[in-house]
């Protein structure tokens, strides 16, 4: 139990330190890759398409667990790998550093580079974005990958070590690629997609909820968030990816959803928060209540594990 909080905590230090290990091998890539794999050959193999989308996500979560827990358990090696894959499953770091860059962008004017660095963190489409567009793009991006991002992988971290982590994000990794609910993923992608909502539904409860607590600290409007950010989070078609949201909006004073268009197709996306610009001021206060909102949701729940450590 001690071993696998210190290789936490490690982790979160060199995630925070040093953001994203994107010149190393990440496992985000060979899952992606793996993932491409499988989807090529049941697509060319006549198969029903929900059935085998349910065997390609257990097949790439069974080789995650195993092959994280195979490199865990080398020795002394293991050890080393084990932060290693820990620290490459964690991007609090890596998010905030990117979100803050694209602000920096969008406040110097250069927006046909931030349409493009946006891009990069988005799946909807950004070239039509005018500034406000990019604005509030940008902080629903920011809010909702708070979760998805850092702490559900946090949470399985701490809870079932590496293997659980990474198990965790083979499942949002392929909702990252097949959860959409368009014709060519909507029966492939469909057991990825209920997958990451089962996982990821008290996590995004949490992170709301330390989002309100760090609001609080702040000075933020914490008591409109309390009262109004359930009611606005089941406004979304996703069960979890509205509450992060709907607090960072309501804490915030600006409102996110409205027309975004995805794989070139307008969507009319649920208003959440009250009515209200995303201006330099508030993007920057959402960079503080994310990282502030991180720290509290590790912190506390370390600490919850430690307690039921002891107790049990």
């Amino acid at each position: 139990m001690h071993q696998s909080l210190s290789i936490a905590v490690l982790a979160l230090v060199l995630d925070l330190a040093f953001g994203d290990p994107a010149r190393l091998p990440h496992p985000v890539r060979l899952i992606g890759r793996a993932a491409a794999r499988l989807e090529g050959l049941c697509r060319t193999g006549g198969l029903n398409l929900r059935l085998a989308g349910t065997i390609c996500l257990l097949l790439i979560c069974l080789g995650a667990w195993f092959l994280t827990r195979l490199a865990a358990g080398i020795p002394v090696f293991g050890v080393l790998a084990s932060i290693y894959l820990a620290y490459a499953g964690l991007a609090l770091g890596g998010l905030v550093r990117e979100c803050r860059a694209v602000h920096a962008l969008i406040e110097a004017g250069r927006l046909d580079q931030a349409r493009q660095a946006l891009g990069l963190l988005v799946s909807r489409e950004v070239a039509g974005l005018d500034e406000s567009g990019l604005r509030r793009t940008l902080a629903e991006t920011l809010s909702e990958n708070l979760n998805d991002a850092f702490a559900a992988p946090f949470f399985f971290l701490v809870l079932f070590g590496v293997p659980g982590l990474w198990t965790y994000k083979a499942v949002s990794t392929l909702d990252s690629m097949w959860g959409y609910r368009t014709p060519e993923y909507a029966r492939f992608g469909w057991a990825s997609a209920r997958a990451d909502d089962v996982l990821a539904f008290v996590p995004a409860r949490l992170t709301a909820g330390f989002m309100v607590l760090a609001g609080w600290l702040m000075g933020l409007n914490a008591r409109a968030a309390f009262r109004n950010t359930r009611p606005d989070a089941r406004k979304t078609e996703s069960p979890n990816a509205g509450w992060p949201m709907a607090a960072a909006a309501w804490l915030c004073g600006a409102s996110m959803g409205g027309p975004a268009v995805y794989f070139g197709q307008r969507r009319e996306k649920p208003v959440l928060g009250p009515q209200g610009e995303w201006t330099s001021t508030r993007l920057a206060a959402l960079l503080r209540l994310t990282t502030r909102a991180g720290l509290l949701a590790a912190a506390a729940i370390l600490l919850a594990a430690l307690g039921l450590g002891y107790a049990f």
